[in-house]
């Protein structure tokens, strides 16, 4: 993070200092955290109401730890009761926007820094992983920790930037219109990628033409100078070309598609391995071609690889490093089509970070496709969708019959609300065994410990908020440190040991969104 004095910091945020240090003033700030445990010497703590618990409390955790200035909402007593150095601001998150601004406004003033948001339905965080796999070995490169992609998730990305920083690669994601209109003010993207439009969160939006309304907020955020990057297989994301001001360059799996005076990246041949692998050949607009096969797992991940490539290329990467990147990078955050070999022959694929009816289909093609491959038994071990409103209930059904018709060979619904995902399998023909409803994953990782057997293959897949990623991750054998043995899951699980995980940026909601 640059420096901030806290004068600065209460100018910048229309905040009042507080605290009775006459020197106060003058003390600046090197990092900043919401969270108290991530406080080092100098850290600027921001101390936000979460959802389960109120950053405020853990202010003198945060002292302890290092850190010189609180971003508060109010003031915070000390064991002495005189109030703890803070500046004081009616809203905490906003307050971080306008830092977050202001260093991206240094940035830019200092040397030569360029900014690249991505947004999607699906795919933001694999190919924010693999964007800024790229970048990194050309230049310094700054990107979001996991899936930083909110109100709060943005400002903690840019704070991560410093004078060196060449590449800054914002994810930004969205609960409602306006949200991504927001972030873009902060950080003023020089490029722009939409990855595509889907029915995640259509109930919060209130249909996908608000969620598509939405996602190209970023391409009019863009200047003239600026440079929008479009999926032109997803054909809201192309009709967002007339959106924006800037110039276009377009990314497609058809040789079908031209755009005259524009750019296009290609794949041609896309297929994937016997592995699931994706590959093609990367065709870009200079004629250059090249053969990837990626690491990652899935034949929809070739429109993150593409999109990806294509910002790359507009930011003045070489084709041939940038092939050379999308040959060996994978997602580098967790959950996200993670496969595991188990020392048994059982393969285990944890891809519940995220689920929306687009991303829940081609993960169970990619199980069927393994399965077919190989002569595999598939398992598809599936939670709950969520924010699907009144679709909810068709989209499950319909979810249930996508799998018998894949033939997946067997099904597991895990929690109460995936009754119609059961039904909609029973009805579409699944007899006997081939499909169970369970109401929670406890009874779900019984059932596989009695019956998965050497060379199975097992997806783990539902909407973040139903917690399967944890039950994958104990069938895989890779439950993380400190993830008590008997977590719940399938459900919404409680904060950790340490209450403040309620008001983290994970915990708060603000910066994991659609």
């Amino acid at each position: 993070m640059i420096e901030f004095s806290a004068a600065e910091i209460a100018a910048l945020t229309g905040g009042i200092l507080v605290g009775t240090d006459p020197a106060l003033p003058a003390v600046t700030v090197t990092s900043a955290a919401t969270d108290s445990r991530e406080c080092v010497p100098g850290s600027l703590f921001v101390a936000k109401p979460g959802e389960e618990s109120d950053g405020h409390l853990f202010v003198g955790a945060a002292f302890e730890r290092g850190a010189v200035l609180a971003l508060a909402e109010h003031e915070v007593a000390g064991p002495d009761g005189a109030p703890f150095a803070a500046v004081v601001v009616p809203d905490a998150v906003l307050a971080m926007g306008a830092l977050a601004a202001e260093t991206v406004r240094r940035l830019r003033a200092h040397g030569e820094v360029t900014v690249i948001g991505i947004t999607g339905s699906a795919g933001k965080t694999t190919t924010k992983d693999l964007l800024a796999g790229i970048l990194a070995t050309q230049a310094p490169t700054v990107a979001p920790r996991g899936s930083y992609n909110g109100e709060v998730g943005v400002p903690l990305t840019v704070f991560e930037a410093d004078w060196d920083t060449r590449y800054l690669v914002i994810e930004m994601g969205a609960t409602k219109p306006g949200h991504i209109a927001y972030l873009a003010s902060l950080v003023q993207p020089d490029v722009g990628v939409v990855l595509g439009v889907g029915s995640a969160h259509a109930g919060e939006f209130g249909g996908v033409e608000n969620i598509a309304r939405a996602k190209g907020e970023l391409f009019e955020a863009l200047s003239t100078a600026g440079t929008a990057v479009i999926n032109a297989d997803d054909e809201r994301v192309l009709a967002m070309r007339h959106r924006t001001s800037a110039r276009t360059a377009f990314f497609s799996a058809s040789d079908d598609f031209a755009a005259e005076g524009s750019d296009v990246v290609r794949a041609r041949n896309s297929t994937t391995t016997p592995d699931g692998s994706p590959s093609f050949t990367l065709v870009f607009p200079d004629g250059s071609e090249y053969d990837v096969v990626s690491p990652l797992l899935g034949l929809h991940h070739t429109t993150n690889l593409l999109a990806a490539a294509t910002a790359a290329y507009e930011v003045g990467c070489a084709p041939a490093s940038i092939a050379a990147g999308l040959r060996t990078l994978a997602a580098s955050s967790r959950w996200r089509m993670e496969r595991t070999e188990r020392a048994d022959g059982v393969t285990v694929i944890n891809d519940a970070y995220n689920a929306n009816p687009e991303s829940m289909r081609a993960a169970l093609r990619t199980l069927a496709e393994l399965g077919r491959a190989r002569h595999r038994r598939t398992w598809a071990v599936l939670g709950e969708m969520l924010e699907l409103g009144d679709r909810s209930i068709e989209e499950h059904d319909l979810l249930g019959r996508v799998v018998v018709r894949l033939n997946i060979s067997k099904l597991i619904c895990v929690g109460p609300n995936t009754r119609a995902l059961f039904n909609g399998a029973v009805l579409e023909g699944s007899w006997g065994s081939e499909a169970v409803h369970v109401d929670d994953a406890l009874a779900a990782e019984r059932m596989l410990a009695a019956e998965l057997e050497p060379g199975d293959i097992v997806l783990f897949k539902s909407s973040n908020g139903a917690g399967l990623r944890f039950l994958g991750d104990r069938i895989a054998g890779n439950q993380p440190a400190g993830t008590p043995a008997d977590a719940p899951v399938g459900r919404p699980g409680p904060p950790s040991a340490d209450s403040e995980a309620g008001s983290g940026p994970a915990a708060s909601g603000k910066a994991q969104q659609p």
